[in-house]
């Protein structure tokens, strides 16, 4: 990985423009808590749609966005479709961005 001086990342313009459209994706508070089930590993649909407390058709709405911007990956097992998130990155900027709204909160007490 190529790095500037500053220790960053060597980006490129188009690497903005993707960041952008991955936050726009997560900007939904049913994806970010899809996005905090499945970084504790991987769950089918009804796993998720129950840990979420979400209907079941809502919940593949989400995945189904999900998985067809790169977010998360799906594979048969048997005749459920199991999800995971492969990029530790997107766990970490979901955790990222509710911890620090939890903090927020606990600090306004």
């Amino acid at each position: 990985m190529e790095q500037e001086a500053s220790g960053h990342l060597v980006v490129s313009p188009s690497d903005f423009v993707e960041a952008a459209e991955t936050l726009a994706m997560l900007g939904s508070p049913i994806r970010i808590q899809l996005m905090w089930v499945l970084s504790d590993g991987p769950r089918d649909v009804t796993g998720l749609a129950e840990a979420i407390g979400q209907p079941l058709t809502t919940t593949s709405h989400h995945l189904r966005r999900m998985r067809a911007a790169g977010l998360i990956t799906s594979r048969a097992d048997g005749r459920r479709q199991v999800y995971s998130v492969e990029d530790p990155h997107l766990i970490e900027l979901a955790r990222q961005s509710v911890e620090h709204h939890a903090d927020l909160r606990l600090r306004e007490r």
